[in-house]
């Protein structure tokens, strides 16, 4: 049987997101779909079903959400405040939500993404064989208060699980590769760039995000006045002609004539998309070999993500809600530890 999200309020820049659009860039379409896609997986191991179910992506604030039936939800990306009714929720874990029972999802704690999911995943209609938004090609448009989502039919056997995620949010070391145009930038310009910590620019979005560094030199190669448009991709590292790197993410245009300096790992893109402000990443140059290895290793733990969900350990006289909870295999581990 399937249900309806209903939204009471939701922050400026929920959508409704999947793992985007493939094939389309000779039409001018970037991929879309979710800034955090292991985000995405994670949340489909927690419910049992595909990555590719779509979810609520949430930029910064939630909103509160009601069903019209009884469903298991699962919360990932980046910590945002949330309760069922006031009852306080795990954040990377999965719960059921009672027909009517209100959930609230306010602001995130750290990160820029956070994720609702629904078992069956939501189901909007198709746009393009796709049901993402992609706001820069006007493909869908933000949730507002009003809204009544779709979703489809699933069962309710996996609420209680929890996840084990490495923060994404607090920066660290990013593997990039070289790009055609990395030489035009010269063995100092290189280094200066890796030895070099970027924050978040507040003008960063879904198209892209804009890297700051106080005391960074000007970036911008000599020859860049000599580059044509061309192709570019989510990943690319563009030098804006201010010298400003800028990384490009999900919405990002399909071709640009800014010079690129590197291109992110696809493994580390979630980790620039939720870095948080302050935060600080440097950026670590490898070879194709090393990132062909590093990327084979980040698919096979995506492939484990399941195997990895846990019962949530809870003592159940603190608890209201027993039904919710996998008591019998929560004691089997607690004993199995002990």
């Amino acid at each position: 049987m399937t249900g309806q999200l209903l939204v009471h309020q939701a922050g400026p820049c929920v959508t409704v997101q999947d793992l985007g659009w493939h094939g389309y860039v000779a039409q001018g379409i970037s991929r879309g779909g979710a800034m955090d896609v292991l985000a995405m997986a994670e949340g489909a191991a927690l419910l049992g079903q595909s990555s590719s179910c779509a979810a609520l992506e949430m930029a910064g604030f939630g909103g509160q959400f009601s069903l019209t039936r009884d469903c298991v939800i699962a919360l990932t990306g980046a910590e945002m405040r949330a309760d069922i009714d006031g009852r306080a929720l795990a954040w990377n874990a999965s719960h059921i939500l009672p027909a009517g029972a209100r959930l609230t999802l306010g602001a995130v704690m750290r990160g820029v993404y956070g994720y609702l999911h629904i078992a069956g995943g939501f189901s909007p209609p198709p746009i393009l064989g796709g049901c993402g938004t992609h706001l820069a090609a006007g493909l869908r448009a933000p949730i507002a208060a009003g809204a009544e989502l779709p979703f489809g039919a699933a069962p309710t056997s996996r609420a209680g699980l929890t996840l084990a995620v490495a923060d994404r949010s607090a920066g660290g070391v990013i593997r990039i590769l070289p790009t055609l145009q990395s030489d035009m930038f010269g063995s100092d310009l290189l280094a200066a760039f890796q030895n070099t910590g970027f924050t978040r620019d507040p003008r960063s979005n879904r198209m892209g995000v804009r890297l700051s560094a106080p005391d960074a030199p000007n970036f911008a190669p000599e020859a860049a006045r000599n580059i044509l448009s061309d192709i570019v991709m989510e990943g690319d590292i563009q030098i804006t002609g201010d010298g400003t790197p800028y990384v490009l993410m999900a919405e990002s245009q399909t071709t640009g004539g800014y010079p690129r300096i590197a291109q992110v790992l696809p493994c580390d893109l979630p980790r620039v998309a939720q870095l948080s402000t302050g935060a600080e990443i440097r950026f670590q140059m490898i070879s194709h070999n090393e990132a062909i290895e590093i990327e084979r290793a980040a698919q096979a733990a995506r492939a484990q993500l399941g195997a990895m969900c846990q019962p949530v350990l809870r003592d159940p006289r603190e608890a209201g809600d027993l039904l919710a909870m996998q008591l019998i295999s929560g004691v089997t581990a607690g004993e199995d530890e002990g």
